[in-house]
Protein backbone atom coordinates (compact mmCIF):
# COMPACT_ATOMS: atom_id res chain seq x y z
CA UNK A 1 0.00 0.00 0.00
CA UNK A 2 1.38 3.45 -0.74
CA UNK A 3 0.57 6.49 0.67
CA UNK A 4 2.05 10.45 -0.69
CA UNK A 5 1.71 14.05 -0.32
CA UNK A 6 3.49 17.02 -0.65
CA UNK A 7 5.66 19.17 2.14
CA UNK A 8 7.81 22.35 2.43
CA UNK A 9 10.72 22.37 4.35
CA UNK A 10 12.09 25.39 5.93
CA UNK A 11 14.06 26.29 2.77
CA UNK A 12 10.65 26.35 0.88
CA UNK A 13 11.54 23.69 -1.47
CA UNK A 14 8.33 21.11 -2.22
CA UNK A 15 9.21 17.46 -1.35
CA UNK A 16 6.91 14.84 -2.80
CA UNK A 17 6.73 12.70 0.36
CA UNK A 18 5.81 8.54 -0.93
CA UNK A 19 5.42 5.80 2.50
CA UNK A 20 5.45 2.44 1.03
CA UNK A 21 4.12 -0.24 3.57
CA UNK A 22 4.08 -3.88 2.93
CA UNK A 23 5.18 -6.70 4.59
CA UNK A 24 5.14 -5.00 7.86
CA UNK A 25 7.47 -2.34 6.68
CA UNK A 26 7.32 0.96 6.44
CA UNK A 27 9.77 3.25 4.12
CA UNK A 28 9.48 6.87 3.88
CA UNK A 29 11.13 8.41 0.54
CA UNK A 30 11.40 12.12 -0.47
CA UNK A 31 11.82 13.69 -3.69
CA UNK A 32 11.93 17.11 -5.43
CA UNK A 33 11.81 17.40 -8.73
CA UNK A 34 10.94 15.41 -11.53
CA UNK A 35 14.29 14.39 -12.32
CA UNK A 36 16.36 13.80 -8.70
CA UNK A 37 15.77 10.21 -7.37
CA UNK A 38 13.68 9.07 -4.47
CA UNK A 39 15.87 9.43 -1.06
CA UNK A 40 14.82 7.02 2.00
CA UNK A 41 14.41 8.71 5.10
CA UNK A 42 13.04 8.48 8.57
CA UNK A 43 9.41 10.03 9.09
CA UNK A 44 9.21 12.60 12.11
CA UNK A 45 6.52 12.67 14.45
CA UNK A 46 4.74 15.23 12.14
CA UNK A 47 4.96 12.57 9.30
CA UNK A 48 3.89 9.63 11.42
CA UNK A 49 0.56 11.76 12.46
CA UNK A 50 -0.13 12.34 8.44
CA UNK A 51 0.56 8.77 7.48
CA UNK A 52 -2.02 8.19 9.90
CA UNK A 53 -4.57 10.44 9.49
CA UNK A 54 -4.34 9.12 5.50
CA UNK A 55 -4.60 5.89 6.65
CA UNK A 56 -7.71 6.32 8.90
CA UNK A 57 -9.17 8.18 5.61
CA UNK A 58 -9.11 4.59 3.74
CA UNK A 59 -10.60 2.80 6.21
CA UNK A 60 -14.78 4.03 5.82
CA UNK A 61 -14.28 2.89 2.08
CA UNK A 62 -12.62 -0.39 2.84
CA UNK A 63 -9.48 0.44 1.03
CA UNK A 64 -7.54 -0.81 4.07
CA UNK A 65 -9.05 -3.43 6.88
CA UNK A 66 -8.96 -2.33 10.43
CA UNK A 67 -6.45 -5.44 10.80
CA UNK A 68 -3.72 -3.27 8.08
CA UNK A 69 -4.47 0.16 10.04
CA UNK A 70 -3.90 -1.77 13.43
CA UNK A 71 -0.19 -3.29 11.68
CA UNK A 72 0.73 0.20 10.48
CA UNK A 73 0.46 2.02 13.84
CA UNK A 74 2.37 -0.60 15.61
CA UNK A 75 5.02 0.59 13.28
CA UNK A 76 5.35 3.82 14.36
CA UNK A 77 8.23 4.71 16.74
CA UNK A 78 7.84 5.10 20.41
Amino acid sequence: MEFGWWEKDDEGRKWNISVRFHGGNVVFSKKTGHHNPWIDFEGSDEQWDRLLQEAAKRLPRRLMSREEFARLKAQRPP
